[in-house]
């Protein structure tokens, strides 16, 4: 069947499509079989349906969805480029964890390096893995970085 997506929240990973019989089918991302595409409002698709869900979802070609368009605004406005320079220059205090919403990383990496400063050894670690964390984000394809660090949420490199 061939329908739009009416609604995705990228958050939660589930939306709404409808139908070309006038129906509204929910999803989930994991549903979603287009290789480097981005499912974003709007976007035309095929797909398999059972009962009032959509299942094996496929961007129709030449539909106006851009595997990768401008993936600031697809993505929720989670650049990879910002996400990385956050990492290298602010890391050791986890502000690119606040960035990409993983709170909980954030406060750790905060936490270690403001309360580990008396030790040396914690905060430099930390700032390691930032480092790290910055080159990973900055020399992955947008593509990637989507699918690892917004729709799975790896905190973690």
């Amino acid at each position: 069947m061939r329908g739009t997506i009416l609604n995705y929240d990228i958050r939660n990973g589930e939306g709404i499509i409808s139908g070309n019989d006038e129906k509204r089918y929910s999803f989930k991302g994991a549903s979603f079989g287009s290789e480097g595409a981005f499912l974003k409002n709007g976007a035309v698709v095929d797909f398999d349906v059972q009962g009032d869900e959509a299942l094996s979802i496929f961007i129709v070609p030449g539909s106006g969805q851009t595997p990768a368009g401008n993936l600031f605004e697809e993505v929720g406005g989670k650049s990879k480029t910002a996400a990385g320079i956050l990492a290298l220059f602010l890391g050791g205090l986890g502000i690119h964890k606040f960035y990409l919403g993983y709170t909980r990383a954030g406060l750790i990496m905060l936490l270690v390096s403001v309360l580990g400063c008396i030790l040396v050894l914690p905060p430099v670690i930390i700032g390691l893995i930032a480092f790290i964390e910055g080159v990973i984000y900055l020399t992955k394809s947008d593509e990637d970085f989507y699918r690892i660090y917004v729709q799975n949420r790896k905190e973690w490199f």
